[in-house]
């Protein structure tokens, strides 16, 4: 086996993904084969990968859809998963061993000190156990508290996973790292395993791609449209999934992408009508219509103005959506908005493959993945 070190979290967004990535590159480069391992994720931001096991793609508030080892196992509410889901801890085991590696570099999930959930625990200490994995254990210094954050996380988990932890490590942070040199001999002597860092705050980390949808939080909003500008509008849904797709659009120097909130109108300035993934196409199809962005969608296609939907979306843009399985909630069948002559039905197997394709207009080789449930059938497919 692998040697392997895990990293896990005071609380979610401390830095872990952006840890075990540079310290995956900075082994690789002196030589090891470097893997990273996440034993349970929750994101509706997903690709195809070999690693990975257990993902969590949330459908509404209190249920998600949860794929193992990339097969849809179904649709549980929040209580029932968590209710089995160490369960799941021999097929985490299963793709852990696996993977071959001079090292693994293991990420948590959300916070280490969950001990309300512990019982059934296979994202932080229920794996560490099982894999016998050391710990190190990340505080973000950035949103204040991070004293009493990792000392707190200490003195309130099983001391058997207390025992895991070989060090703490500060994140984020800004300034002098001298004036944090008593915080750190403070935490070493109350929590008897070395504190290290402080590891600098990385401006960089904007650029990545975000995995949570509360990202769009800070993206832009509806507004009226920059001069010389070529303006995309995508209307923020409940379930909206991928919106890292978003991210190339971004990059082009002439071209500004706003995400419209609810109760905002699709701007009439907007060359491009963006219509995105959706892990409940839908039910989200269903508020798109209670919000009044059909008809705002409808009238900028009348004016001859482009209309773009990706996956999910795209299934919108078509003239029906049938689930009769019941995949994505209730069973049934939901009126598309009639732009393409395509109909959609929802099925049980989920397409998961890598695609190579040559771009067209280049020659360049382009490779990508191919992720979905469901066919669409029509003249314009």
């Amino acid at each position: 086996m692998a040697k392997t070190l895990m990293f896990m979290g005071t609380g979610s967004d401390v830095g872990k993904s952006l840890i075990v990535a540079g310290l995956c590159r900075a082994f690789a480069n002196r030589g090891l084969r470097v893997a990273p391992f996440k034993p349970q994720n929750m994101s509706n931001n997903a690709a195809v990968t070999a690693m990975n096991p257990v993902l969590l793609k949330p459908e509404h508030d209190t249920g998600a859809q949860l794929i193992v080892r990339g097969k849809r196992i179904g649709s549980f509410p929040a209580r029932e998963y968590w209710a089995q889901r160490n369960g799941l801890l021999p097929d985490v085991l299963g793709a852990f061993r696996e993977l071959e590696a001079d090292l693994i570099l293991a990420e948590g999930a959300g916070s280490a000190s969950e001990v309300n959930l512990r019982s059934s625990d296979i994202a932080n200490f229920g794996f560490a156990r099982a894999a016998k994995a050391p710990v190190v254990l990340i505080g973000d210094i950035d949103r204040g508290g991070v004293i009493a954050s990792v000392i707190g996380t200490f003195d309130v988990i099983d001391p058997a996973d207390r025992a895991l932890i070989r060090a703490s490590l500060i994140n984020k942070f800004r300034g002098d790292p001298t004036l944090f040199a008593d915080g750190q001999s403070f935490i070493a002597r109350r929590t008897g395993v070395p504190c290290l860092g402080p590891v600098p705050f990385f401006p960089g980390a904007a650029k990545l791609p975000a995995e949570d949808s509360l990202a769009l939080d800070s993206a832009p909003v509806a507004g009226p449209a920059r001069s010389g500008r070529f303006l995309i509008a995508v209307p923020r849904l409940p379930g909206i999934a991928n919106f890292d797709d978003l991210d190339p659009l971004r990059a082009e120097p002439n071209v500004s992408v706003i995400v419209v909130e609810p109760g905002q109108p699709l701007p009439q300035s907007a060359d491009l009508i963006l219509i995105p993934g959706s892990k409940a196409t839908r039910a989200d199809l269903k508020v798109l219509r209670e919000l009044g962005w059909d008809i705002d969608i409808a009238a900028h296609h009348r004016a001859g103005k482009a209309v773009l939907g990706i996956c999910g979306g795209y299934q919108m843009l078509g003239n029906t959506i049938a689930d009769p399985l019941g995949i994505e909630g209730e069973p049934g069948v939901s009126k598309g908005l009639g732009l393409l002559d395509v109909d959609t039905v929802l099925g049980q197997t989920k397409i998961l493959k890598v695609e190579d394709a040559t771009y067209a207009r280049t020659g360049d080789p382009i490779s990508g993945y191919h992720m979905h449930m469901g066919v669409t059938t029509g003249s314009d497919m």
